[in-house]
């Protein structure tokens, strides 16, 4: 691999940014890529590296941000003749190199770890940071009262979520698009304090270690300082599915349990994102293959129609004969 794709690649995970790697695995002649040529694709469709001519590179963005979409791999193949290469887990395409040959490219998405913000210092917090840890997330303690000995598996230990500068706080993994999942476990040392600095973080799960009774005593005095019903609404209180915790280990793990459940729920959002992302796509009438249209480079306006292309060399067949082509287009 490159010494500058690696140092993309690093820089892209410091910052917690999602971003797809792409490797070419085989190739066929006439193709330029070679077996063993790389690329790194972000969420917002840059492209840093070679996978072969540049009539691939659409089709390769577009299935990476889709990749990022549902957080699976998958295996690419654009040639001459897509129906002798279909088969059973592999996206087809039609190859619209003028100098032929086949390619495969596999898309890996590399995505940040879901960041786990534990405010407390309780034994339920302490056990959330480590059972959090084993289970991949990023970890991060917030407490007054919080240091590093408390927390050893925590990725950081913080008193306040404002004493340090903006790009190491707590909200610096909010920069990727992906909400954390918090849960205040103060155990009656700064409560609302606690929520109101988690609800800052919009996170997609808070969850409050409290009996029922704290926790309307809580809302209470939140809402008077002007806490939305929305916001409050929101709380799971008490925090965790109902397995009968009765330990700190355990009341974690029903926390963890809850959240986890939580993400599942989320995964339909990505497949829609998925369907949305397809039915934003037009037909290249040269190639048949599918162009994204946002954003797309290569265009053109025929009879009040806007025609889109993979690029310029099916965009210039369509301007030398576009009634050959307009015809044979889907409305």
């Amino acid at each position: 691999m490159r010494a500058d794709l690696l140092e993309t690649a690093a820089a892209l995970a410091r910052r917690e940014e999602p971003f797809v790697l792409a490797v070419v695995v085989r190739r066929r002649p006439a193709s330029s890529s070679q077996p063993g040529d790389m690329a790194v694709i972000t969420a917002t469709g840059d492209f840093h590296g070679w996978l072969g001519g540049s009539c691939t590179q659409p089709t390769v963005v577009r299935e990476a941000r889709l990749a990022l979409a549902d957080g699976k791999p998958r295996l690419v193949v654009l040639t001459p003749d897509p129906e002798t290469e279909r088969r059973p887990g592999v996206a087809v395409f039609p190859m619209t190199c003028q100098s032929g040959g086949s390619v495969e490219i596999y898309l890996e998405p590399i995505l940040p770890a879901p960041r786990l913000v534990v405010f407390g210092v309780s034994p339920t917090a302490r056990a959330l940071a480590k059972l959090g840890k084993a289970m991949g997330y990023t970890v991060v303690a917030v407490d007054p009262a919080a240091e590093p000995a408390m927390f050893p598996e925590a990725d950081q230990v913080l008193n306040s979520p404002g004493t340090l500068a903006p790009e190491e706080s707590v909200a610096a993994g909010l920069r990727a698009g992906v909400p954390p999942f918090a849960v205040v476990s103060t155990m009656g040392e700064g409560d609302e304090e606690a929520i109101r600095s988690a609800l800052a973080l919009a996170p997609a799960y808070l969850g409050v270690v409290a009996s029922a009774r704290r926790f309307a005593q809580m809302r209470q005095m939140l809402a008077a300082q002007g806490v939305t019903a929305e916001a409050l609404d929101a709380i799971r209180s008490p925090a965790g599915l109902d397995i009968g915790a009765r330990t700190p280990e355990e009341i974690a793990l029903s926390i963890l349990a809850e959240i986890v459940e939580r993400q599942r729920a989320a995964l339909p959002a990505a497949e829609e994102t998925k369907e949305t992302a397809t039915a934003a796509q037009a037909i290249d009438p040269i190639c048949g293959m599918p162009v994204e249209i946002a954003g797309a480079r290569h265009t053109a306006e025929h009879a009040g129609r806007t025609y889109y292309f993979c690029c310029g060399g099916c965009r210039a067949r369509f301007l030398a004969e576009p009634e050959r082509y307009a015809s044979g287009v889907p409305a």
